[in-house]
């Protein structure tokens, strides 16, 4: 196995991982009904953050099995792979 596939694949774990613990949060939240008043502020936020992680994960797999697999098209994915994670780095570090 080649550097970058092991990158790959353990930057895919942690997507997925991350993709899982959001969702997971989100079944918690809509499975609490009596707390909706008290974590409305923070729905939305959520779901973007699912939104951001989901992205990840199937960039980050794409990228996985294209480099696995030694595919034409892998660097596509993988710069937009880099791009995503470089964004969402630069949104979501604190200030």
């Amino acid at each position: 196995m080649q550097p970058l596939t092991a990158l790959l694949g353990v930057v895919m774990g942690s997507s997925v991982a991350l993709l899982a613990g959001l969702t997971m949060t989100l079944a918690v939240f809509l499975l609490m009904p009596e707390f909706r008043d008290r974590l409305a502020g923070e729905f939305a936020p959520l779901l973007v953050a699912i939104a951001w992680a989901m992205l990840l994960a199937v960039l980050s797999t794409a990228s996985f099995l294209g480099q696995l697999r030694m595919r034409r098209w892998r660097l596509g994915p993988q710069l937009a792979l880099a791009a995503s994670i470089v964004f969402v780095a630069w949104k979501y570090w604190p200030a």
